[in-house]
């Protein structure tokens, strides 16, 4: 029969596993997030019923013109917000809550940041007149009707996102540019099924 005292110390070590393994967890829930693909709008970077690894963390924003200017004598722009670990950029696979109210969160490309000039023309895209070069695709880009002159300025605070499937994709060019405030992360990596497992980078874009 185990003596009392060590009982007392059996149980104890297995509450304090037990709650490292809690604080680990919720630790980790807040930086990582699980996706399942569904759909073909990212085709062919990603495909239906693929899992994906998410950083909730990646566009962590802190709004320092907002906490700054609660000192007194501090009078700086209300918008200044700074992201220790670096804002969307260009070719960045999102995750994000959809536009239209919807429960499901979508993935998309972000093509334009905020300020510039969307166009799109000879089944291609322009940034500010340049033609953007996207080595992922497989087909043409088409306009999808948001506005008739096939032209959109991105405001700020906005991104401007596109699946990799053009011709079957509902995404700003149907529902505008998204806020940034609505990504939820950054998607890294897909984990399933283990053969399709691969790193998510960014593109090494070009704009002639």
């Amino acid at each position: 029969m185990a003596h009392p005292a060590r009982q007392r110390s059996l149980i104890w070590d297995l509450a304090e596993t037990l709650l490292i393994a809690l604080v680990l967890f919720v630790a980790i829930r807040g930086v990582i997030l699980n996706y399942r693909v569904d759909g073909s709008s990212m085709e062919p970077t990603l495909h239906n019923g693929e899992m994906l690894i998410v950083n909730r963390r990646a566009y962590v924003a802190i709004p320092l013109g907002r906490w700054l200017n609660a000192i007194p004598g501090v009078d700086v722009d209300e918008g200044w917000v700074w992201y220790p670990f670096g804002q969307p950029q260009r070719g960045d696979i999102v995750v994000f809550r959809p536009p239209n109210g919807g429960s499901e969160p979508y993935v998309k490309r972000i093509i334009a940041l905020p300020g510039e000039h969307v166009e799109i023309r000879e089944g291609a895209v322009f940034i500010n007149g340049k033609r953007l070069i996207e080595p992922y695709l497989v087909e043409p880009t088409v306009w999808r009707g948001m506005t008739l002159n096939h032209e959109y300025v991105v405001k700020p605070g906005h991104v401007f996102v596109m699946g990799d499937n053009r011709n079957n994709s509902s995404d700003s060019r149907i529902f505008g540019a998204i806020p940034m405030s609505s990504i939820i992360g950054k998607a890294w990596l897909t984990y399933w099924p283990p053969d399709e497992a691969k790193l998510l980078g960014t593109p090494a874009y070009a704009l002639e």
